[in-house]
């Protein structure tokens, strides 16, 4: 419910004062750390929200005025439609006027399922399909398919054999026993369940009189195959705890057993666990023993061999879908316009029209897809390999063609993961949203950008408790005179990038016949001891290069062939498949004795995980609070303190500080708990104090509030001065990971980083650590990244925004252009050097940071 303020509240406006016309009017503002906000924003207009990362711009545009925006529009329909929208809460706000309806689009990474593509979030597939359908040509004597046919989601399209996934799995015996020198009894069967289960398999072997104790590798071949592969189920007597030999015994006597043992062979254990198994955790395991092979029905297209059959221009549909989208469109232009070769079909007059509308239709909607940087994709890329960049374009290009009109748009740093000659065509997309009589409210940092608003909402000065109010809002020139405002200094700085003597390289780390994605027999060398940016357009690949080659090879020398990698999302088979890198490194691994992988994946899946308990500061707090005097009298360890531990945290909400309630027809609702009231511990645990404040108490601090408060205890002041330092004063220490936006998860993986201590040689790599961060927490990333440097470190990022790349020391550029146009080094050396070069497209944006 919307709460009322604490204040005297302003008269309720009559309806012919209620705002300025053609403006949205927002009364009392208090999402989040917004204080009482009062704001008229225009429609019909770029209005862009800037701020320090923390501030409250996405408190205003997302937490209040989309959010009212979707609730108005859920209350107009019918209260069992309403449950089956995701809601987002009812935001803290006295009066909104003048708000269209609105469409979000967020920055979030690729669902899960490789089932969902480029194609179905476009909805081009669809178009695809009823093109082979009305249109494709048919084998002679086969019927004509629906569209539903062509797709692999489908009973009608999928693929009998792999159901629609491109790939059949099976056990070997190599993935069941990786380890043949071991003996059953030392569990070379790694595919059997571990703890009672796997025990009690292997004490019925020893009843039936398979040796256990000898390796596997020396086992007779029939042995080993009945135990893998039998499909028969015995139930024999168990004893429990005795050796073979007394196991012999006890059954020539008769003894009476332990209990009854069933058998299952380990094939049949892992396949009909995968199929079987609710739990999650169980289903990744046993996947993790089945070994994927291209479906020999459908060759890894993923469809029935009958709409594999018809073709269009020559090509079934998934080697159209393959193709990258700039190559689709030069294919389809012909039967759009007209001017495809007639003499190469027999098909009549009506089967002509509909091809060249649907090719038509297709042409325009891949022109915006084009514009928007995004050609080097095909229709068949997965969405969880994209990034939330990729895939919030692909949806600003569906929105562009909808032909949509009076719709607020509210955009999340749609420039996240662009490089500037990207952003241009992303400004021109807006700029048709807008003239189609659209409002755009758009949360950016990106100066190029902001620069082209109309009207700037400027929220700060500062972040969180600091933040939270209007600093200005008006046309971009006004912003000029507002001293308190950060986005000012940056966005009218005319002075530019101050030249600066880059560091030499200490060494170079060199890279062979390297082949992945677009890089075809690619040769790299990466400079070791400075700061170094790899730039290009999207789809260069130059985060094939960094964050997928440079990380397998050196991993893979290292040892840790996957660093800091947060575990697969997708529990069971329908994940990417892992493409292998080819390639080697020729030289300079003697100067690398670590390697640091800092991305922006969460910290934690779950409400549990947080800042305190990642960084690890959180066990320094539990064991001063476990030192104090009321602790010791009452025996209390620092166990105590934690919420994931039963002993300590509040039993009614098991330690979450809220509970679930079910509402009939609507979504559930959470709601503190009314118990602990949502500080998550028991009250015996509460009414334990350090200074003046119980463990909840600290876990509500923010860390600039932590930070003073145990400023006297250096083992945690330090972790939250590095927090601090990164620009991230303003989380609470008991703040959910799931809250936490990518770039915040990023800088808290290089806060806990910078804390430890190290002597060099680590290599960190960066995939663009500035994305999400005002310019000036941009500055304090790279001041943070040259400490790393000047420890004896070595820092490799791929980065976009030029005033950063112009403060490293060394630039490695990949393109010139996307995709099959790019995955070449058109230049590299310092700043300077490249800004200076005529190849690619970053140097004229680089060359502009030194006017």
């Amino acid at each position: 419910m919307r709460r009322k303020p604490d204040h005297p509240q302003d008269p309720k406006p009559t309806p012919s004062s209620a705002g300025i016309p053609g403006h949205v009017r927002v009364r009392g503002a208090r999402e989040h750390n917004l204080k009482n906000v009062d704001l008229d924003i225009p429609r019909d207009a770029l209005v862009v929200f800037t701020g320090v990362s923390g501030s409250g711009k996405s408190s205003l545009a997302f937490g209040t005025l989309y959010a009212e925006a979707q609730r108005r529009y859920l209350e107009s329909v019918s209260p069992y439609a309403r449950r089956l929208f995701h809601q987002m809460p009812v935001p803290e706000v006295d009066d909104i006027d003048g708000l269209p309806p609105a469409v979000a689009l967020q920055q979030q990474r690729g669902t899960p399922t490789t089932r969902s593509s480029v194609g179905s979030v476009s909805t081009l597939s669809n178009s695809l399909r009823m093109l082979y359908s009305r249109a494709g040509d048919y084998p002679p004597g086969q019927g004509i398919l629906y569209a539903e046919a062509f797709s692999p989601n489908t009973a009608e399209g999928a693929c009998p054999q792999c159901s629609g996934l491109g790939r059949v799995y099976e056990v070997t015996e190599q993935s069941m026993v990786p380890d043949d020198t071991l003996t059953i009894r030392e569990r070379a069967i790694a595919a059997w369940p571990p703890a009672w289960h796997g025990q009690n398999l292997r004490d019925i072997l020893v009843t039936m009189g398979y040796d256990v104790d000898t390796p596997w590798r020396d086992l007779p071949k029939k042995d080993r195959d009945w135990i893998l592969y039998t499909d028969e189920t015995p139930t024999v007597p168990v004893y429990a705890g005795l050796t073979p030999e007394e196991t012999k015994k006890a059954l020539k006597r008769k003894d009476t057993p332990s209990y009854q043992g069933t058998f299952t062979g380990v094939r049949r254990y892992v396949m009909q666990t995968f199929a079987t198994t609710e739990s999650a955790s169980m289903k990744k395991r046993v996947a993790r023993y089945m070994v994927g092979l291209e479906c020999p029905t459908c060759h890894g297209k993923r469809l029935r061999p009958e709409a594999l059959a018809i073709t269009f221009a020559g090509l079934d549909i998934t080697e159209l879908s393959r193709m990258p989208l700039e190559r689709l469109a030069q294919l389809l232009q012909p039967y759009a316009d007209g001017s495809a070769p007639k003499g190469k079909t027999d098909k009549h007059a009506e089967q002509l029209i509909v091809t060249q509308r649907i090719a038509a239709d297709l042409c325009a909607r891949l022109d915006v897809m084009l514009a928007l940087g995004l050609g080097y994709l095909a229709l068949e890329r997965s969405t969880p390999t994209l990034s939330p960049g990729e895939l919030q374009r692909l949806r600003l290009a569906t929105q562009v063609r909808s032909n949509l009109f009076g719709v607020v748009y509210v955009l999340d740093e749609p420039s996240a993961g662009l490089h500037p000659a990207d952003t241009e065509a992303l400004l021109d997309a807006l700029a048709r949203l807008k003239a189609a009589g659209n409002s755009l409210f758009v949360v950016e940092h990106a100066l190029d950008v902001i620069r082209h608003a109309d009207w700037i909402v400027d929220v700060g000065p500062q972040a969180g408790e600091g933040g939270g109010r209007i600093l200005y809002s008006g046309a971009p020139d006004g912003l000029k005179k507002v001293e308190e405002s950060h986005t000012r200094r940056y966005l009218f700085d005319e002075k530019g990038i101050e030249d600066s003597t880059p560091r030499e390289p200490s060494g170079w780390l060199q890279l062979q016949g390297v082949r992945r994605n677009n890089l075809h027999d690619l040769s790299a060398r990466f400079p070791l001891g400075v700061l170094a940016a790899v730039t290009g357009v999207s789809g260069s690949g130059k985060s094939t290069l960094v964050s997928q080659v440079l990380v397998d090879l050196v991993g893979a020398a290292l040892g840790q062939a996957a660093p800091d990698e947060e575990p697969e999302e997708e529990p069971g088979l329908e994940r990417e498949e892992v493409i292998a890198t080819e390639g080697r490194i020729a030289s300079g691994m003697e100067n690398v004795k670590r390697l640091v992988r800092v991305d922006q994946k969460p910290i934690g899946r779950t409400p549990r995980s947080n800042l305190a308990t990642y960084t690890g500061l959180f066990d320094q707090v539990r064991k001063l609070f476990a030192a104090t005097p009321q602790a010791k009298k009452k025996r209390y360890d620092a166990g105590r303190f934690s919420f994931n531990v039963a002993k300590g945290r509040c039993e009614h909400c098991a330690g979450e500080g809220f509970v679930m309630v079910e509402l009939l027809f609507l979504p559930s609702v959470y709601a503190p708990c009314p118990t602990c009231e949502g500080a998550r511990y028991n009250a015996d645990t509460l009414a334990v104090h350090y200074k003046d404040k119980n463990i909840a108490d600290v876990l509500g601090m923010t860390v600039d509030e932590a930070y003073a408060f145990f400023e006297d205890q250096e083992p945690v002041a330090r972790p939250l001065n590095t927090l601090r330092e990164v620009g991230l004063g303003y989380l609470r220490l008991g703040q959910s990971a799931t809250e936490l936006s990518g770039g915040e998860a990023q800088r808290i993986k290089l806060a806990t980083e910078l804390q430890r201590a190290t002597r060099g040689g680590t290599l960190y790599i960066l995939d663009e650590p500035t994305t999400g961060l005002h310019p000036l927490d941009a500055d304090r990333l790279m001041a943070q990244l040259n400490r790393l440097v000047d420890a004896g470190n070595s820092v490799i990022m791929v980065e976009h925004t030029m005033r950063v790349v112009a403060g490293c020391d060394w630039v490695i550029d990949i393109g010139p252009g996307a995709g099959e146009a790019g995955g070449t080094v058109v230049a590299e050396g310092p700043p300077r050097t490249v800004a200076d070069c005529q190849d690619g497209q970053t140097s004229r944006y680089l060359k502009a940071m030194y006017r």
